[in-house]
């Protein structure tokens, strides 16, 4: 085969034996890879509880990784969320997709459970069952410098193993798999790390046609503002749109009361830069390097990161912030979801959350001791506890990220659709709204919105199972990598055959929430959106959303998506999809 190995690698953990699927050519022409192979080897298990021995962890690579393909080193993980519910998936960056393919292998499927804890190396053919007991309890980055061997590690820290509901899988030291509690399905197996080194290389139908796409791709990010211009994405990372958000009055303030961050100008993006002189870093096969690294190694926090541990909770320290943000990576758990929790435990306590208060809060819900032991369970969990369930700023139990929705409908109605609860990576209407990519969209209105989800959605899926990243589509475009895809693969292939492809896989995970209950009741958004305005101001006015309006953009979405009218996935779409 040509960009696939055609090989997965299927372990059992409770017998600590291993096979190998040599999945029909059918399966990978219609799911690709990455996000697409990996939701239809779920499918079978996702009605089962995420902590069962039979639930998979799926680790799964596309057809461009390990070739010249521009951003294509990233690696799909995959698993029924424990915070939520829903389908979990992740896009992650590093090594791990590359090191995967190197050893032969489009994907990793882990089921069963050790009695103990254990870490899986593979070397090329070599996999061996280590025992990682003495790596109990260690942070993310100890069980790092003890078990890399120069490859890919992927590993969970003391979130995982203290049942935080939105703890991470970190990816070489510096990646986080992340917003699904992924790490916590990889606790229950009793599996601590993995360890990939390759040194196979992936086979290339066409060497020149992939350069020609490959060219046509940088010219296009060379072009772009947004990734490559003074002040894009490889200049500050993606803490470049903070500023944006702030100037725009959608940046979620004092847990999304506010839009409007008054101490922005001192927490932005070049604040971070100036007083911490990074540099560029990135993922493998990625040129637009958007990673800041200070000079003294500290990772810089993305934009939101940045946001959540700033804005939403009021906090005017930006050491705080880089400490906040190294801890969570250390300890393994998703700062979105633990940003927006302590706001939420800030709203409902009354406290005000100093440096120190966000550093102790943080550790105590990674240990599951004092206050943390509730607030490990989310933010949703935590305020129904409390009896104040509207304090709780999410959808199907995630937590939202750094884009007030009163500020961007587009972003409103994708938050409310996206099949894994609040995400903006589903489809990122910010591109239209506020970026002008690819064209301006009216952002305080409806009109349009419920196709240019669907679309981005569809294109999405498509982006995940290749597998590249969502951010060099501010440039390029699926004709670039459809171009891309037939090189490497010798499928001659369109951008039209791409989204086609990219809506059967997200109409898949429509098909697999629904096997688990969900329905219209779950695609709302949280009251405190259609009942409070945000902070108006220097001609800006932020209103409620209006609840007929956001109502009348679903009932479009469900239509053009092929749902019927109670967002339920319907037997025709299914079988013209070929899911049937």
């Amino acid at each position: 085969m040509f960009g696939w190995t055609g090989k997965i690698l299927a372990i059992d953990l409770t017998s600590k034996k291993y096979s190998f699927i040599y999945p029909d050519e059918n399966i990978y022409l219609k799911y690709v890879g990455g996000k697409g192979i990996a939701g239809y080897y779920l499918k079978d298990h996702i009605t089962k509880p995420w902590d069962s021995e039979s639930m998979p962890l799926l680790f799964f690579t596309g057809p461009l990784v390990n070739t010249q393909a521009p951003t294509s080193g990233r690696t799909t993980v995959m698993s029924r969320s424990p915070l939520t519910g829903t389908i979990g998936d992740t896009s992650v960056g590093g090594t791990l997709g590359s090191q995967i393919k190197k050893a032969g292998l489009d994907g990793i499927i882990i089921t069963g459970k050790s009695e103990k804890f254990i870490g899986i190396e593979i070397n090329d053919s070599s996999i061996e069952f280590i025992n990682a007991e003495p790596l109990k309890g260690l942070l993310i980055s100890d069980v790092h410098k003890k078990v890399f061997n120069g490859g890919s590690v992927a590993s969970i820290g003391p979130a995982a193993e203290n049942g935080v509901l939105f703890s991470t899988i970190s990816i070489d030291n510096h990646y986080m798999a992340g917003r699904n509690g992924l790490g916590l399905v990889m606790a229950a197996k009793n599996l601590k790390y993995i360890s990939v080194k390759g040194s196979g290389t992936t086979a290339v139908y066409d060497k020149n046609e992939l350069l020609k796409a490959r060219e046509d791709i940088f010219r296009l990010t060379a072009a772009s503002p947004a990734l490559q211009g003074e002040f894009g994405l490889a200049n500050f990372g993606t803490a470049a749109i903070y500023d944006l958000m702030h100037l725009r009055r959608m940046m979620p303030t004092d847990n999304f009361r506010k839009t409007r961050f008054e101490n922005a100008a001192n927490m932005n993006a070049w604040h971070f830069k100036q007083q911490y002189k990074t540099k560029k870093d990135g993922c493998r096969g990625c040129h637009i390097l958007c990673k800041k690294i200070g000079e003294k190694k500290d990772v810089m926090p993305e934009f939101e990161t940045l946001s959540h541990f700033s804005a939403l909770i009021e906090n005017t320290d930006a050491e705080a912030v880089v400490k906040a943000n190294k801890l969570c990576n250390d300890l393994g758990m998703d700062t979105i979801s633990a940003g927006a929790t302590i706001s939420c435990y800030k709203e409902i306590s009354g406290k005000k959350i100093s440096p120190d208060d966000l550093l102790n809060l943080l550790n105590d819900i990674g240990y599951s001791k004092n206050e943390g032991a509730a607030l490990k369970l989310g933010s949703f969990r935590y305020a129904e506890s409390k009896g104040q369930p509207h304090t709780s700023m999410t959808v199907k139990k995630l937590e939202l990220p750094g884009y007030d929705p009163r500020g961007a409908y587009g972003m409103a109605l994708a938050y409310a659709t996206s099949t894994r609860g609040a995400c903006h990576l589903r489809a990122y209407t910010i591109a239209h709204e506020i970026l002008r990519k690819p064209v301006l969209s009216d952002r305080f209105s409806f009109s349009g919105k419920a196709r240019i989800i669907k679309i981005s959605e569809d294109m999405n899926a498509m982006v995940d199972s290749l597998t590249a990243c969502k951010f060099i589509f501010f440039a390029a475009t699926l004709e670039e990598y459809a171009h891309a895809y037939s090189a490497v693969t010798g499928i001659k292939s369109s951008a039209q055959d791409l989204l086609n492809i990219g809506e059967r896989i997200y109409y898949n995970e429509w098909v697999m929430n629904a096997m688990n209950g969900f329905s219209d009741r779950d695609v709302v958004l949280p009251e405190r959106f259609f009942n409070e305005p945000g902070s108006s101001g220097e001609g800006v006015i932020i209103n409620p959303i209006s609840k007929e309006e956001f109502q009348q953009a679903k009932e479009n979405y469900y239509k053009i998506r092929g749902l019927d009218s109670n967002g339920m996935p319907t037997y025709e779409k299914q079988k013209s999809l070929g899911l049937l």
